[in-house]
């Protein structure tokens, strides 16, 4: 059999089994906290796995082992600042979220926890929030999308719009009918795929050279790449850079606090205690996943650079170091399982994101305009319904894929986390938070980043610090300035905590 025709079976088995978890998930379907957020049953293993495969997308397979295979070393500080982040986020977010939310009238999405938290009877910060959310979230998933037919096209030759209408497919259908269950554990199988991809394929490639130990020399002073004279400054950490751009590429892990798709996990957790074992377990997933991604982009310089006759398909950013040497490495096959792990990562992201979009859709919107609240199955079924139009509409937009909206997926990361992250954070550890403060914090973080990001301003820092910094100030003058919260709600924030502590106790 030809190449392609392994590489579609792959694709087929690797596809097979989405579909499969998709309709396990749906046979333990049966409320609508089931649908939303598994039932808060979620085991710290898949938790962790699949906000890791959500998070790190096809970044983590492509564009950072092409950026470190062109740039060397200085492009390693924004790995450096997610790794900060995502462990502060599990240590300082994961567990006090777990116990407030359900504290919090049992709040099932981001914005309901807003607003339970902070005792808003106005329902402002719930409905500002949520169309936040379903706004960012549709593009983003229009981005995925455009990303999963480029990926059909690049890998298979295939045409652009039937890979985009199957991956949006797919990921939909267990989307769809397995909710929040079915999205965790894909992106926990997705997760492991990536996991082991970024272990095999470097390890393969340094046992394909003739000299291993070349891999340490050969940037600096031989022809690979971009590089015709080779790279004397490879491995140098603060080369060629400024130090607001090392200020700024740490800044990413900023980010963690604010994102829906992450934090969402976090309320799923069987107990507060749980978010010890999902560090541990995503924290070694991740770590280890970025040393795979450092050593494919270093192994690399030298597996192309010494084999002339080995072509890089990429030969603008060099994305294509992973999936080149996947393809020359191993059995069409096992290479097209191991190209599915791009696949993995596109779509662990798609269908988290479209899980947080519909359900904010539902649960922040449409229950705010309903005065009558349905029955569970009603709920279920206007969620499914939910999914369906906001991938229709995403996948609307991205039929003619157009730079505006691919550009929108970086600035994303940063326009959740400036007007998310400071609210989350206040209030986790702040009981003298009220609305007026986190509604002011939100709108400036997200406005301020937003001018930041499309000015000239944008190069000289990372728009995620000047929307973080401006939403921390605003949000705690504001709010200083401004009425206390009830000691109801300081009630709730101290029941919380006690709760918190008393889980972690037992741990």
């Amino acid at each position: 059999m030809s190449e392609h025709t392994w590489n579609v079976i792959a694709i087929i088995i690797y596809m097979s089994v989405m579909l499969g978890i998709g309709y396990w998930s749906y046979r333990q379907t049966d409320e609508y906290e089931d649908y939303v957020l598994a039932g808060r049953g979620l085991n710290p293993f898949v938790a962790a796995l699949s906000a890791g495969a959500a998070d790190m997308s096809g970044w983590l397979l492509m564009g950072l082992p092409g950026a470190l295979f062109v740039s060397g070393m200085s492009e390693l500080w924004i790995a450096v600042g997610l790794l900060a982040g995502a462990w502060a986020n599990w240590t300082y977010v994961a567990p006090r979220l777990r116990s407030y939310s359900e504290v919090a009238d049992d709040s099932v999405t981001i914005p309901s926890f807003f607003e339970n938290r902070l005792g808003d009877k106005s329902r402002t910060i719930r409905l500002v929030s949520s169309i936040i959310i379903v706004v960012f979230f549709t593009f983003y998933v229009s981005s995925g999308m455009v990303a999963g037919g480029k990926y059909f096209e690049s890998t298979f030759g295939g045409d652009y719009l039937t890979g985009m209408l199957v991956v949006a497919f797919i990921t939909v259908t267990y989307t769809f009918i397995g909710g929040f269950l079915a999205v965790s554990y894909t992106d926990a199988v997705q997760g492991m795929i990536m996991f082991c991809s970024l272990i095999i394929v470097p390890v393969m490639a340094l046992l394909y050279l003739d000299d291993p130990s070349s891999i340490w020399t050969w940037a600096t002073s031989n022809s690979y790449g971009p590089h015709a004279d080779g790279n004397p400054q490879y491995f140098s950490l603060i080369s060629g850079i400024s130090a607001a751009t090392i200020i700024g590429n740490l800044a990413w892990g900023l980010g963690y606090f604010g994102q829906p798709h992450i934090i969402v996990r976090f309320m799923a957790l069987r107990t507060p205690k749980d978010a010890r074992t999902g560090r541990m377990i995503g924290m070694s997933w991740m770590f280890i996943s970025i040393i795979g991604a450092v050593f494919i982009a270093i192994i690399g310089t030298a597996f192309f650079g010494q084999n002339p006759d080995l072509a890089i398909t990429d030969t603008s950013k060099y994305e294509s170091v992973f999936l080149d040497m996947a393809r020359i490495l191993f059995h069409p096959l096992i290479g097209g399982l191991i190209l599915t792990a791009v696949l993995a990562a596109i779509m662990s992201t798609i269908s988290s994101q479209l899980l947080v979009s519909s359900t904010s859709l539902i649960e922040d919107i449409f229950k705010i305009v309903k005065k009558k609240h349905p029955s569970q199955d009603v709920m279920i079924n206007l969620s499914r319904t939910a999914v369906i139009v906001v991938s229709v509409v995403a996948g609307l937009l991205a039929v003619n894929p157009n730079n505006s909206i691919l550009d929108l997926v970086g600035f994303a990361w940063a326009g959740f986390g400036s007007a998310f992250g400071p609210a989350v954070l206040f209030m986790l550890y702040w009981k003298r938070l009220n609305v007026q403060g986190t509604l002011a914090g939100m709108i400036a973080g997200a406005v301020v980043c937003g001018v930041w990001g499309n000015t000239g301003l944008k190069d000289v820092v990372y728009e995620m610090v000047p929307g973080v910094i401006a939403a921390t100030v605003i949000t705690y003058v504001v709010t200083i300035m401004t009425k206390p919260p009830s000691e109801e709600v300081v009630a709730g924030f101290e029941h919380a905590v006690e709760r918190e502590k008393e889980f972690l106790a037992k741990a």
